[in-house]
């Protein structure tokens, strides 16, 4: 389900769609660009001409994406991205790489269930804050249960 879904979500991003991650769900899209990766929270704006460099993009929870009606959604959802991009530089502004893998896993593990968590593979953690998998990993198997 989620290879059609993440086919079909990338061809409109390519397509430059602009489209509003639905703020009413705990869901978000992981954009995987070049050398890195970005989390589209709920609330944020995707596409347009923003996400024209993605190679891959990952659902997160039971994702919902919606076109904006009119300028006022487009202009709230472009800041809510903005927020998620500085929540996610805010993580990688530390200089310990052990510490930005645990932040990162600490954010989504406040807003997404354990379920969901363990269905995302390292390297999505890891390119969203410039670490390598293998560190994410360490971090997920010393954490406390």
């Amino acid at each position: 389900m989620y290879d059609s879904q993440a086919g079909q979500i990338l061809q409109q991003l390519h397509d430059r769609q602009l489209l509003v991650v639905n703020p009413r769900r705990r869901n978000g899209l992981i954009l995987y660009k070049r050398y890195h990766a970005e989390f589209a929270g709920p609330g944020s704006a995707v596409g347009g001409s923003f996400d024209l460099d993605s190679l891959e993009v990952l659902p997160v929870g039971n994702l919902s994406l919606l076109s904006p009606e009119s300028a006022d959604e487009r202009q709230r959802a472009y800041l809510i991205r903005r927020q998620w991009v500085r929540l996610t530089k805010q993580i990688t502004d530390n200089p310990d790489p052990l510490k930005r893998a645990q932040k990162i896993l600490e954010q989504f593990e406040g807003f997404f269930d354990t379920e969901t968590i363990v269905q995302l593979p390292d390297e999505a953690f890891a390119l969203l804050v410039g670490v390598l998998p293998h560190t994410v990993q360490k971090v997920r198997h010393t954490a406390p249960a």
